[in-house]
């Protein structure tokens, strides 16, 4: 009897070992890892292309309160540039970029703004809007790679992803922000320019 129980716990310990294996074997070949992968290589991409984007929205922007908000996320953004580097050592590969379709877009659109907008309130406005297009966008990709990262058991990763996911969260807050007096200044800049065209009429 005590054979056959021996060889039944033996039983009962090798076939909850073959369950851990098989339920945590398929997290680094899933097809929610690949999704993972592909998103963090997207945004790696998208965070890269705004070291580059956001100096030139501190170039053309006039307020000194817009300017010391873009300045002061720019840093973050290198430093969220890191976290995901470190994200992708966590999964043991090599941080690699891949061309974002959507912040591409995103980009150009701020670009041609700042080119068609006059200096002063209404580029600063077109500035703001362009700004928290990007950041939206940010915001979403981060939500959605810390949920892959948390079903799939990653706990240092959610914890880097959500880090910047507050960043983001908190640096869309501070556009808005700047957005009231800014907006303020360009409506009463429009309304000056109308008033002085229909003066001109009379």
């Amino acid at each position: 009897m005590e054979t056959k129980n021996s060889n039944s716990q033996t039983t009962s310990q090798n076939r909850e070992q073959s369950k851990e294996k098989s339920t945590n074997a398929p997290i680094q070949s899933s097809q929610l890892m690949k999704l993972f992968e592909d998103e963090l290589m997207d945004i790696y991409w998208a965070e890269k292309a705004l070291t580059k984007a956001i100096p030139k929205m501190v170039k053309n922007a006039t307020s000194l309160e817009l300017k010391q908000a873009l300045e002061s996320h720019l840093e973050q953004t290198h430093e969220q540039v890191g976290r995901v580097e470190m994200v992708f050592e966590i999964l043991g590969k090599k941080a690699t970029a891949k061309k974002c379709e959507a912040m591409e877009g995103l980009i150009m659109e701020g670009g041609e703004i700042m080119e068609e907008c006059e200096e002063g309130p209404m580029r600063d406005a077109g500035i703001i809007s362009a700004g928290q297009k990007i950041e939206h966008y940010e915001i979403a990709s981060y939500g959605i790679l810390r949920q892959f990262a948390q079903t799939l058991g990653l706990t240092k990763a959610v914890t880097l992803l959500e880090a910047t996911l507050n960043e983001e969260k908190a640096a869309d807050k501070k556009l808005s922000q700047v957005a009231e007096s800014i907006n303020v200044e360009a409506a009463e800049e429009g309304t000056d320019m109308k008033g002085t065209k229909k003066s001109a009429h009379q």
